[in-house]
């Protein structure tokens, strides 16, 4: 899954590898960082989990769950939200980017050299035990909320592998490595909030919020090309076919806006087939705002990446809880 903004400059590749990316010698499970203070043992696993990440798995599910039309301020304080809340946070969302980490080593010591594993701040053993530990710990939590989930939390461990790991790989082929991202990010855990507290399951009662989160992760694959501005050089030095790798900055850039925008604005579109004209006027409101960004985005993607998904994505999730509450409305 993708990393968020690390040193775009190329480092040198560090000692705990040979020089055909072979395992040198190990180093200590915590050691100092270059040009940083040393880490404690709880704050390296925490950096390694990449906490900015689960945002959007918990946001994912919340709407998910609003959409079930049973879940309310009281479940909200529930033991079984507060274990969802773990399960799509540290949890599985922590062992998809371990994961990331552990097959993009060599990648990472050109595009974020300081990450724990290039860093030399975690061997490869360590790394092992902590994703295998944390697998077990996320498919058992996901179990204890719903056994569908225990096996929904198992496709998103392989879908991180077919994303990382060679030699499938998916992030080298162009479009399959942001969709699988995308799937993983909005409707698996969109659809594992359904389950969680819909009273009755069918494939006609999770048929909106399959088509809906369906429609965000059309979206949210051109967010998933913005994210990969920050690693051209590396991508292209590794042969990762990116779009901006592939098509440039400004192409890749085009594309993105009109992946978000599609994606959302068919969301409003489906809003209107199901009679709620109100909700899909305020997703279609929220595109505005994002809309304007992207003009300075194509103009500049390198230097507006960072700061379009920091401000224009508040607007995509807003109006995936609006979509959220719409589908919530619509059950009787």
């Amino acid at each position: 899954m993708n990393d968020f903004p690390p040193d775009r400059h190329a480092g040198n590749r560090l000692d705990a590898f040979g020089e055909n990316g072979e395992i040198g010698r190990r180093k200590p499970f915590l050691q100092e960082r270059r040009s940083s203070e040393p880490l404690s043992k709880a704050a390296l696993v925490v950096r390694f989990l990449k906490p900015i990440t689960w945002i959007p798995v918990i946001w994912s599910f919340l709407c998910g769950a609003v959409s079930s039309g049973a879940f309310g301020w009281r479940e909200a304080g529930g033991m079984k939200f507060l274990l969802a809340l773990l399960l799509t946070g540290p949890l599985a969302t922590g062992t998809c980017q371990m994961l990331n980490d552990y097959f993009d080593r060599d990648l990472d010591e050109i595009n974020e050299p300081s990450r724990p594993i290039p860093g030399g701040a975690i061997t490869l053993r360590d790394a092992t035990l902590l994703i295998a530990i944390w697998s077990v710990l996320s498919v058992i939590a996901g179990y204890l909320i719903h056994p569908l989930i225990g096996l929904y939390v198992v496709v998103g461990i392989v879908n991180a592998h077919l994303y990382s790991a060679n030699p499938i790989k998916l992030k080298k082929r162009l479009w399959a490595g942001n969709i699988i991202v995308a799937v993983s990010y909005l409707i698996i855990p969109w659809i594992a909030g359904e389950i969680a507290y819909r009273p009755s399951l069918s494939l006609d009662s999770l048929t909106p919020s399959l088509i809906v989160s369906g429609l965000y992760t059309l979206a949210s694959t051109g967010t998933m090309t913005i994210n990969d501005f920050k690693s051209i050089e590396g991508d292209r030095q590794v042969g990762i076919n990116t779009l901006p790798a592939v098509f440039g900055e400004r192409k890749a850039a085009v594309i993105a806006s009109v992946l978000i925008n599609l994606g959302q604005l068919l969301a409003a579109g489906y809003m209107l087939l199901l009679g709620l004209p109100w909700y899909a006027l305020g997703v279609g409101a929220l595109v505005i705002p994002q809309f304007v960004m992207q003009f300075s985005l194509v103009r500049s993607p390198r230097s507006m990446d960072v700061r379009y998904n920091g401000v224009a994505q508040n607007f995509l999730v807003a109006g995936m809880l609006v979509c959220a509450f719409a589908i919530r409305a619509t059950n009787p």
